[in-house]
């Protein structure tokens, strides 16, 4: 196992990793930075924005679609230009857009939270073919949003709460019955964080406060532990010609004192992720 820094920019609250399969160029976000940043062959790039921006999918190879504050947005990657889809608790002003992926069925599961972690105040929601649908309520830091290689579940945990959630899905990627408890992190003294599942169905998920990223088979049973220079890892994701890269994104958040704090670091591994799923628009 090789860590290496991915990238010496300081973020507040590095978040929202993933690897576009069609340019192979890994993006992320500083969330209270309020700016997207990227690294091609000529060099590191970022957007800013006048309000928190924490996720992304890609619609093809020069579209994403980014959250905000508000909204969901069509982004166009070489422009910087961008058009509103639709409204994401813009009538909520208390709240932002936190964690977020996409479906392997084309959907984009966003999930909100309190601007300062009020309880109870956040959410998920799917935003499929047009429509964003409520999926789940009363979520104090939505985290985690990820899914299993064979499309028959979903991934969440409300970080404040400690339990990663299991959803079964249906033939078209909405919730089919309850979630059941996959991981009870609840009295560990760090909260599970952003995750992302492997081509085998590993479930690898960053640790805030415990300086790293740790691994679980399908059963939910611990198979390594990936260390980091720092102590607040936010979001991991699978990239690399081969997707065996996990890029992982920390916070710097509150940790004046550290040198390491809020760069993005490179893992090389010995598997592979998933590509990540295409969003239909």
């Amino acid at each position: 196992m090789t860590i290496n820094v991915f990238s010496s920019t300081i973020c507040q609250l590095g978040e929202g990793a993933f690897w576009h399969p069609e340019r192979e160029q890994f993006f992320w976000f500083d969330i209270l930075g309020k700016r997207l940043l990227t690294r091609d062959s000529e060099g590191e790039r970022h957007w800013n924005f006048d309000d928190c921006v924490s996720a992304a999918g890609w619609v093809d190879r020069d579209t994403l679609v980014l959250a905000d504050g508000s909204a969901l947005w069509r982004f166009d990657i070489e422009s910087g230009s961008r058009e509103r889809l639709v409204g994401l608790e813009e009538d909520m002003p208390h709240t932002r857009s936190n964690d977020g992926r996409a479906d392997p069925f084309g959907g984009f599961w966003i999930g909100s939270m309190g601007r300062n972690a009020e309880p109870g105040t956040g959410a998920i929601y799917r935003y499929y073919r047009g429509a964003l649908h409520t999926l789940v309520e009363n979520i104090t830091i939505t985290n985690a949003i990820c899914f299993s290689p064979d499309g028959r579940h979903a991934y969440y945990t409300d970080t404040m709460d400690g339990r990663i959630l299991r959803q079964p899905l249906d033939g078209d990627g909405w919730p089919k019955g309850a979630a059941d408890v996959f991981l009870d992190l609840s009295d560990e003294p760090f909260g599970p964080d952003g995750a992302v599942v492997d081509q085998q169905g590993r479930f690898w998920n960053a640790q805030w406060g415990a300086s790293r990223v740790a691994c679980y088979d399908p059963d939910g049973c611990l198979v390594d532990t990936y260390a980091l220079p720092t102590p607040q890892a936010s979001c991991p994701a699978f990239g690399g010609p081969d997707l065996s890269t996990l890029f992982v994104t920390t916070a710097a958040d509150g940790l004046t004192e550290d040198a390491m704090a809020g760069k993005t670091f490179a893992i090389t591994t010995t598997t592979k992720g998933q590509s990540e799923h295409q969003v239909i628009l």
